[in-house]
């Protein structure tokens, strides 16, 4: 392609946190436009690629950029998408340009927190779409910066704990998946994902077992999506962030662990993948009735739906390595509506405790007086998490359950689709609950001065509302997509 498509859609955000940051003399509202601008330009422009990506050439990298960067060691400044990858490049521009309009009313030190948001945004946008090992590896990295200041300076209750932990662990990750992309590097003398995946396992032997690699790098997606018992990070992380910040966190950071499992590890070793398909469906159904579980247990309205978001990735999990076409799909668009979902959940969460100033499900109730809209769209978003038809969750959760029920792959896999819709039936309980609980009911005498959504908040989440109910009323238009980027995997698995 002439026009770099790619590096702009990553990197304007970076130009307008370098803007906002030292540019001397901006005013507050000023900042907030520079961010709302430059996040928005990079959505315009994801939307486009989007709309000309060419839905024909099965499997094909398009959009592809790819320069010699350290010869030395032949790593490249090579970026690239594909069916995979696309789909959650309009899910973080989306978000990215939505949690600046979530942030408006943000007045402590809005240099920094804009500046560091864009940044954020950079870096998960440079992951989905680098091509590259040691490109993946430094986006994946630059992410932990702005996430630690975002939840430690405008975070609350244990921020600096929370903040810490998220590192501690994501480091920890960070530490396996290096060493995995220096064995596979040493072993093949390439970082090119998509040259190593067509190289097959023959050339995946000399430096360590390639069941040694997997696992290395499963362990650093698993932390970040996360995976039972390397999941403990995310409650608290999402229960003292700052609401812009755990809508990126739920929406597009997790998601990265997904793609990662897709894009590398199966991609790479896909006869290591079945090898191991039938512990990783085991974890997927302890990640979705175990989240589910906890959730029923939590009285803090941002912790409750944390621990769903646990319970969610676990059909993403489960999508992927039943290691069906319809599966793999399926777990692909679960990572999309979930972004989405959870995201619109912790913005509805977000404007609860600032309006009526109080998250204590005990303490809440009788708001929907107050907060009529809030109450409507908070209700949507908790029917499309339970996945009602004609919301995205449903589309989502009905294809990973189809694909992997049908998988040949893992013996015995129904059953352990069958234990995984239970985790539908706990997530309708704490739903409706926590529905029940914060809008209905006697009018409590001290919330008599709650209030609804301003125009800027109703903006925000009609946007999330009309995504939801697009994607579920018509799937395919990204199952289509979807299903380009899922093919060669599943050449690769023998499909």
């Amino acid at each position: 392609m002439d026009f770099n498509y790619l590096t702009w859609i990553i990197f304007l955000p970076a130009v307008g946190a370098i803007l906002v940051a030292f540019v001397p003399g901006l005013s507050g509202r000023a900042i907030k436009w520079l961010a709302a601008v430059f996040a928005f330009a990079s959505l315009a422009l994801s939307i486009y690629v989007f709309t000309i990506f060419d839905r024909s050439l099965a499997g094909a990298i398009q959009f592809e950029e790819n320069l010699s960067w350290i010869p030395a060691i032949n790593a490249h400044y090579h970026l690239g998408v594909d069916g995979l990858s696309l789909p959650l490049v309009i899910l973080m521009t989306l978000l990215g340009f939505l949690v600046v309009l979530i942030s408006w009313k943000i007045d402590l030190r809005p240099r920094e927190y804009f500046a560091w948001l864009l940044l954020l945004e950079t870096s998960i946008l440079g992951v989905f779409c680098s091509l590259d090992l040691l490109l993946f590896f430094l986006f994946w990295e630059i992410e932990v910066i702005p996430m630690y200041f975002l939840i430690s300076i405008w975070g609350t209750g244990r921020k600096e704990y929370s903040a810490i932990k998220y590192v501690v662990y994501t480091l920890f990750g960070s530490a396996m998946m290096l060493a995995g992309i220096l064995s596979l590097y040493f072993t093949t003398g390439s970082l090119n994902m998509v040259e190593i995946s067509q190289g097959g396992l023959a050339m995946i032997q000399s430096v360590m077992p390639a069941g040694a690699i997997f696992l290395l790098l499963l362990i650093g997606f698993a932390v970040k999506l996360p995976v039972f018992p390397l999941h403990t990070w995310l409650p608290d992380a999402h229960t003292d962030a700052p609401t812009a910040v755990s809508v990126v966190l739920a929406g597009a950071l997790l998601k990265m662990g997904g793609y990662g499992m897709l894009r590398i590890c199966v991609s790479i070793f896909p006869q290591v993948a079945r090898q191991y398909a039938f512990i990783l469906v085991i974890l997927a159904v302890v990640n979705v009735l175990y989240g589910a579980a906890v959730t029923l247990r939590q009285t803090d309205l941002k912790r409750l739906i944390a621990y769903s978001s646990i319970s969610h990735m676990g059909y993403v999990l489960l999508g992927i390595f039943a290691l069906g076409q319809v599966s793999m799909v399926g777990a692909s668009l679960q990572m999309f509506s979930h972004g989405i979902i959870t995201g619109l959940l912790f913005a509805m969460a977000g404007l609860v405790m600032h309006n009526a100033g109080e998250r204590d499900l005990r303490k809440l109730g009788g708001l929907a007086r107050q907060m009529p809209i809030i109450a409507v769209v908070f209700s949507v978003a908790g029917v499309a998490a339970l996945g009602l038809p004609t919301t995205s969750g449903f589309a989502a959760e009905f294809l990973v359950f189809v694909g992997s029920f049908s998988s040949t792959v893992v013996a015995g896999i129904q059953l352990y689709t069958i234990l995984g819709v239970l985790g539908i039936v706990i997530t309708a309980g704490y739903i409706l609950w926590m529905l029940q609980r914060v809008f209905y009911g006697q009018v409590l005498e001290r919330f008599k001065k709650a209030y609804d959504a301003d125009i800027l908040e109703r903006v925000y989440m009609f946007i999330l509302v009309a995504v939801i109910m697009l994607v579920g009323i018509y799937p395919a238009i990204l199952t289509d997509v979807i299903k380009m980027g899922v093919m060669p995997i599943v050449r690769l698995l023998g499909g």
